[in-house]
């Protein structure tokens, strides 16, 4: 078995208003140092086992999990025991 961590963010010439709202709000609380703030989706997904386990992955944000257009992704594989 195998667990999944999937990030996903806008890509970077996507305007990203939620971030700005963040960003504006941490400076109103004085957080004088966030230059920006960008959000997106963190995800996990547990497979049966390692094999073929890149290309399924690829294929569910490819297909379903990420917006390909405005999305980009990446993530990592963990052996679980």
């Amino acid at each position: 078995m195998c667990k999944v961590n999937i990030y996903i963010t806008l890509k970077e010439a996507v305007l990203d208003p939620q971030g700005k709202v963040i960003s504006q709000s941490l400076k109103d609380l004085e957080y004088d140092g966030v230059r920006d703030v960008r959000t997106g989706k963190y995800l996990q997904v547990e497979l049966a086992d390692r094999e073929n386990a890149e290309q399924k992955i690829e294929d569910m944000c490819n297909r379903l999990l990420a917006n390909p257009v405005i999305e980009d992704y990446t993530y990592t594989i963990e052996e679980v025991v």
